[in-house]
């Protein structure tokens, strides 16, 4: 599965995708000044009170950053003048805003809130999923079944929370810089029933609809094709209107995610959504296809 199926997910917006993106942004300056001067993380770590794993956390934008820390950081590598101190002590403070998501803390597992930043905050999203229809995909009644279905022992009140933080990332659809999403969905994830005969319906008919929004591109992978290129399963590609910010591939699993951001491993996911895109009917011809299922519904 990819982007917390059977979680719940966000909306864009600068003070929750961008601080993720910012924390990544400054980790990523702070390690190339490091690496520069060649201190090794221990030694950083030592500098500021911290463990060599604290460092490498923080240069992979996954922990909030201290101005304290930053600003002794800047000096062990040597950054002394305010031109060059200035823009990166603003960058931490702006890194440190919290994502309208953390008031869902209580059903949004922490592994999950980076990819939500992420995703917020991405230019491009690009997926393929197998086991269900993605989640900025999914109806408000096929989104309470899938998690229903996932986490069967949960009350009322958290299964409706997990609903409508969903819901909430759709938001990156709609907004006035609505994100690119180009979907490739195995048609196992359409034939896989969620919820009765009418929450599926809606659910196709749901696709059909979005599938015409200018930003949205959705394709399906037929069973008639055979074997195809997704044979390694669910990922997502996420491209950032920032030029310092690398491409990440997204694999997620039960407990935790993988974020993927080497060039030459985002290159083999590229690859891969590359074939399956070429390989699958246009969407046009998915409208089709939908169709052709909905009568069959």
């Amino acid at each position: 599965m990819t982007a917390g199926e059977s979680w719940g997910s966000p909306q864009a917006g600068e003070p929750g995708g961008g601080s993720v993106v910012r924390r990544i942004l400054l980790g990523s300056q702070l390690r190339r000044l490091r690496e520069a001067r060649g201190i090794t993380r221990e030694q950083a770590g030592y500098s500021i009170r911290a463990s060599e794993s604290k460092i490498s956390r923080m240069e992979l934008g996954r922990v909030s950053f201290k101005a304290r820390d930053v600003e002794d950081l800047l000096t062990l590598y040597g950054v002394s003048a305010d031109a060059e101190r200035g823009p990166l002590l603003d960058l931490a403070k702006e890194a440190n805003v919290a994502g309208w998501w953390h008031s869902y803390s209580d059903v949004l597992p922490g592994w999950f809130q980076t990819y939500v930043g992420l995703e917020g905050a991405a230019s491009l999203i690009r997926v393929y999923e197998v086991q269900f229809v993605h989640g900025l995909l999914q109806t408000e009644g096929y989104a309470r079944a899938v998690v229903e279905r996932g986490a069967p022992n949960l009350g009322r009140a958290e299964t409706e929370r997990r609903v409508a933080l969903r819901l909430e990332r759709q938001k990156v659809l709609v907004s006035e810089r609505a994100t690119r999403f180009h979907c490739v969905l195995d048609e196992a994830a359409l034939r896989r029933p969620y919820g009765d005969r009418a929450v599926m319906r809606g659910q196709l008919e749901h696709l059909i609809e979005v599938s015409q929004r200018p930003n949205v591109t959705l394709q399906v992978m037929p069973f008639s094709f055979g074997g195809h290129a997704g044979e390694s399963g669910s990922f997502a590609l996420l491209r950032f209107p920032e030029s310092d910010l690398s491409d990440i591939a997204y694999l997620e699993q039960l407990t935790s995610a993988l974020y993927l951001d080497k060039r030459e491993e985002v290159s083999q996911y590229e690859k891969v959504m590359e074939r399956l895109q070429s390989d699958s009917p246009s969407p046009e011809a998915t409208r089709d296809l939908l169709r052709g299922l909905l009568q069959l519904s």
